[in-house]
């Protein structure tokens, strides 16, 4: 029975020598390219459609509320126009930052993308998404708020120069605060809405006299396309995005860079911050990913 069995035979195994000499050298495949995921990722469209939305609910609130305001104070007053801008602004962070980061401004993308916390390669759509939002909203605020001509526009109440100056320094705040609670780890996440929103309708209050507190060029020139009210468009083309590189710029100076200790609870990353940094395409660190609680939303 013994004398019957067969030994098989391991001759053809990739681990024979004689078999691996007979074959060849291997050659590893060459390194593929980098994959073009790594700028435009699966859920871009996801992120337009979400800067859509909410750069249209933006103007539709802000500027309504202004074309509103300026037909009739007593339906609703100056403060209550900057709140509601204030309000829109805190409301659209905790819907959508998670996903898109919730910019609603070219001058905010383009701040990000300066200060390497955004994709170049992104920011064209996030700029045609806020323009396509923006003016989608002006142009239905124009026929439902029929009569009414001035939709909200933003223009100098004085000379050109003055609301010039005024937009770069309430544009500077608001995007000082937005990248302090956007972008550094030891900042308080769950609070990131409420404090960028806070700033906007406190800067609101203080310009809107002056310049109309816009601190957003889709926010300017939506209105102004459904109004046909051009004068002054350059300041608010030019001076956002002056304050936003120069608030964001000023944080990023002033940033602590050294790690945060893994001992103190008070340092760890939110779970709100952490899928907010996901939505900008920034790294987060794997201590932080480990402890993050899942969204259960």
């Amino acid at each position: 029975m013994a004398s019957s069995l067969r030994v098989p035979s391991f001759r053809n195994e990739i681990h024979d020598m004689d078999t691996v000499q007979t074959v060849g050298t291997y050659r590893p495949p060459p390194s593929p390219s980098p994959s073009i995921t790594l700028y435009y990722p699966p859920n871009l469209f996801k992120k337009v459609i979400s800067e859509i939305i909410a750069t249209f609910l933006l103007v539709f609130v802000t500027c309504g509320a202004a074309g509103i305001s300026a037909n009739n104070l007593s339906r609703i007053s100056q403060l209550g126009q900057s709140v509601a801008g204030g309000l829109i602004v805190t409301v659209m962070i905790y819907s959508v930052g998670h996903i898109s980061g919730a910019h609603m401004n070219p001058a905010v993308t383009l701040a990000f993308a300066t200060y390497r916390h955004f994709p170049w390669m992104q920011v064209p759509f996030y700029w045609a998404a806020q323009l396509t939002g923006g003016i989608s909203a002006a142009f239905l605020l124009r026929e439902v708020l029929h009569p009414i001509k001035d939709l909200g526009t933003t223009t100098p109440s004085g000379a050109d120069w003055r609301a010039f100056i005024i937009e770069i320094v309430v544009t500077f705040n608001m995007i000082f605060v937005t990248f302090a609670v956007a972008t550094d780890t030891r900042a308080v996440g769950e609070l990131a809405g409420l404090a960028v929103g806070s700033a906007v309708c406190i800067t609101s209050i203080f310009a809107g006299p002056v310049s109309g507190g816009s601190m957003n060029p889709v926010r300017t020139l939506a209105p102004a396309l459904a109004s046909s009210i051009y004068h002054g468009l350059w300041v608010y083309f030019i001076a956002p995005p002056i304050g936003t590189l120069l608030g964001g710029g000023a944080y990023t100076f002033i940033k602590l860079q050294d790690r945060p200790s893994l001992e103190s609870s008070s340092q760890k990353l939110s779970s709100f911050k952490i899928r907010r940094m996901k939505s900008m395409g920034k790294p987060v660190p794997d201590y932080e990913e480990d402890d993050a609680e899942p969204n259960n939303v």
